[in-house]
């Protein structure tokens, strides 16, 4: 019984035991818990105790880059970028300086070198021969160039080139001489690299061009492509590195532009500004910025893409990629090139069928040539190229279908005839192997290419065609932008203004800025007009975009109303001020003193507007254009015979410019708008008939010759001229007013 008892009687020590481990449990949970609390309190002080808003990004050089990049930096030594431009020194020239001699149209270059200086001696600015020394070099394959200071801060690209594959001289332009009076001569406006190569063969560039002393105070922190030309300025991305907090900057991210993310655009943004064809908008892009903020892309214009859209001129790649399937589908850069040393990512077809599938297309039953020969190259059908400089092919990144067809209907190049050079082997011999190889249904048909085209040439048929372009979704946003603005300018009925007015409210910044052409030069019929005009492009004065904002400010300038309430009034203030400080920002430039005296014009301010065209004669006294502008000014002034003088000297450079590009509709054109005011009415007759037979489909071309034929009371001439008028635009009733106009003078009696 004794023993049962003491059984049932509970352990005293376990019970304590129990409880000891009950109470550290509880120690050791409250423990985590409190230094949960405060890791989580300290980690949100760390993550909300950034770097403060404002802080401004400063370039740090790429040597500080390196410190933790070697890898990196290993790869973009010796790359394109490296080599974008060095001093001429040893290291970096490439050229045969041993006393070397190049003629061209009797002008000898000898290139020498005395120790580690080199020097050009050749034709200088004054048309004497005189010694240059070499400050840079640009480039380094396939060909070199080397550039010379005149003073005042004024680098010039010498004239001759050197060809590091033939080692051999050359000059880039070997078929035609330009004299020192000639924006072309290596002297002049076309070869000056603080405008024309600067900005992209150098790091943190900044023009700084003094207009009242002509120099150029420029500044750059590193003479090439280096890190920060990409990655944007690195002092707050060094400082968050150096720091020790476990996170990013909440306001900054990792301090640096974004590049690798889900969308393409920041990357395609960072490359842009230095691989396309555009022009300036406003001054100071990074890659931290928005490229439509400083930059406005050139379309598919006639004079640099053939119709098809296929490269003609150089314009360096991103308005070509914009048009592909690949850059629809997010498709970037670095898929295919290394971004640090720049080289392709695989050898040969492997770049491509690293996304399409290499036994559906790197077979002979898809291109239908050997294996391993040229033929079998997708870049060769897929890329064709082109040649600039004489010995610098350029892949063409609008990545398309060869099209041999679109060569039979509009002259454009295509590639099986690259290759393929027999005489029989004729555009329509490869159109015909494509047909069978292929069949007619791959084909996208009519082609972007036939419809701009048409566009070009102002076929009336074209006009719903084009309309329908602007929806279309399965081409890029260059080809719909191009076919806005060919509906703005060559088409002035209702339905392509809808389209236009429509095309103001696109999500696509490219097309917005198209839209605006429609209103260029416009002159409203009424009041009422100008007033509802005003409203609508009022709207753009707030745009996300800067180029857009700009350029509405521009055209309201010219309207003859402001907009209708004090919000619009001041946002047109603010934007003519970007407006404005973009055309500064390039105050080395005679078109940017031509705009802003146009500007000034628009406002009232006569003074301002003579000063600003007599500083664009002054920097380019051989450009044609700034004359033009002055002598209207002058003789709304009542100065005519100052306004003749500029005319005549102005026709002598209209006549040198159309003598050079013969081919050239409009320039023929102003040459004889330009001979009619100066009175020399039989030139004016002849050069605008070669402007009408040049571009046919143009109405304003044609309208000015009838009024001539007109005022010479030509009446047969004239009554022909018209009736083209009018088939051009049937439903126009000025022409039609013209037309009756013509016979009632024709014929005054009734006859």
């Amino acid at each position: 019984m004794r023993k049962e008892t003491i059984r049932n009687q509970p352990d005293r020590h376990s019970e304590i035991d129990r409880q000891s481990i009950s109470a550290m449990k509880k120690r050791w949970i409250y423990g985590v818990i409190i230094f949960l609390s405060i890791t989580s309190i300290g980690l949100a002080i760390d993550w909300w105790s950034g770097l403060p808003e404002g802080e401004q990004a400063t370039y740090v050089g790429r040597q500080t880059c390196f410190e933790c990049h070697q890898k990196e930096a290993a790869l973009w030594k010796k790359s394109d970028h490296d080599l974008a431009m060095n001093p001429a020194t040893p290291e970096f020239v490439l050229g045969d300086f041993n006393d070397t001699e190049l003629e061209h149209f009797g002008i000898t270059s000898t290139m020498t070198h005395q120790g580690d200086k080199y020097f050009v001696t050749t034709q200088g600015p004054d048309g004497k021969r005189d010694r240059f020394e070499v400050k840079y070099v640009i480039g380094v394959h396939p060909l070199q160039q080397y550039l010379a200071d005149l003073g005042r801060g004024k680098i010039q690209v010498l004239p001759v080139t050197w060809d590091t594959e033939q080692k051999r001289w050359y000059y880039a332009s070997p078929d035609e001489p330009f004299g020192p009076d000639d924006p072309l001569h290596w002297t002049g406006s076309a070869q000056n690299w603080n405008h024309m190569c600067a900005e992209c063969h150098t790091t943190d560039w900044s023009k700084n061009y003094d207009v009242a002393s002509d120099t150029h105070n420029f500044s750059f922190s590193e003479m090439r492509v280096s890190c920060e030309a990409c990655h944007g300025p690195g002092s707050i991305h060094v400082k968050l590195a150096n720091s020790k907090s476990l996170f990013w900057d909440r306001h900054y991210g990792y301090g640096l532009a974004k590049l690798k993310g889900k969308d393409a655009t920041a990357q395609l943004e960072s490359c842009a500004p230095c691989h396309s064809h555009r022009r300036h908008v406003a001054p100071g892009h990074t890659p931290l910025d928005r490229f439509h903020d400083h930059y406005a892309l050139s379309l598919l214009e006639d004079h640099l893409y053939h119709p098809d859209g296929q490269i003609n001129e150089e314009v360096y790649v991103f308005g070509s990629f914009t048009q592909s399937k690949m850059y629809r589908k997010g498709v970037r850069c670095t898929d295919c090139h290394d971004p640090h040393s720049l080289k392709l990512k695989f050898p040969g077809n492997k770049l491509c069928t690293q996304c399409h599938l290499e036994a559906k297309y790197d077979v002979p039953s898809h291109h239908h040539h050997k294996v391993g020969s040229t033929g079998a190259a997708c870049v060769e059908c897929h890329m064709p190229s082109k040649t600039y400089m004489v010995v610098d092919p350029r892949r063409d990144h609008s990545l398309r279908i060869p099209r041999p067809d679109l060569t039979v209907k509009l002259g454009t190049p295509n590639a099986c005839n690259q290759c393929h050079t027999k005489a029989d082997e004729t555009p329509e011999w490869a159109a015909k192997a494509v047909d069978k190889w292929y069949g007619t249904k791959r084909r996208d048909d009519p082609h972007y290419g036939e419809i701009l085209a048409a566009g070009r040439a102002g076929k009336p048929e074209a006009e719903r065609a084009l309309i329908k372009l602007t929806r279309e979704k399965e081409v890029g946003p260059i080809v719909r932008a191009t076919a806005v603005s060919l509906l703005a300018t060559r088409y002035h009925t209702p339905e392509s203004r809808k389209v236009v007015e429509r095309s103001l409210k696109s999500k696509e910044e490219l097309v917005r800025l198209a839209a605006l052409r429609g209103f260029e030069g416009w002159t409203p019929s009424s009041r009422e007009e100008a007033n509802d005009i005003g409203k609508l492009l009022a709207k753009g004065l707030t745009d996300s975009s800067r180029g857009v904002r700009s350029e509405v400010a521009r055209i309201l300038s010219s309207l003859p109303i402001l907009p209708d309430t004090k919000q619009n009034q001041r946002s047109l203030k603010d934007a003519l001020e970007e407006y404005k400080a973009g055309l500064l920002a390039d105050g080395d430039q005679t078109g940017s003193h031509m705009s802003l005296g146009i500007l000034y014009a628009n406002q009232g301010d006569l003074k301002k507007a003579e000063q600003e065209f007599r500083t664009a004669i002054k920097l380019a006294p051989a450009v044609a254009g700034p004359r033009s502008n002055l002598a209207q000014l002058l003789e709304q002034q009542g100065r005519t015979e100052e306004a003749r003088e500029l005319r005549s000297k102005e026709a002598e450079l209209l006549a040198r410019d159309a003598k050079l590009l013969p081919e050239n509709a409009l320039l023929q054109y102003r040459l004889g708008l330009l001979y009619y005011l100066l009175g020399r009415e039989d030139e004016a007759v002849t050069t605008l008939k070669k402007a009408c037979e040049l571009e046919p489909q143009s109405a304003d071309f044609r309208l000015m010759l009838t009024l001539l034929y007109e005022k010479q009371q030509n009446w047969t001439q004239a009554l022909e001229s018209v009736d083209t008028l009018l088939q051009l635009q049937p439903s126009n009733p000025t022409f039609r007013h013209i037309k009756l106009n013509l016979q009632q003078k024709a014929n005054p009696k009734g006859k």
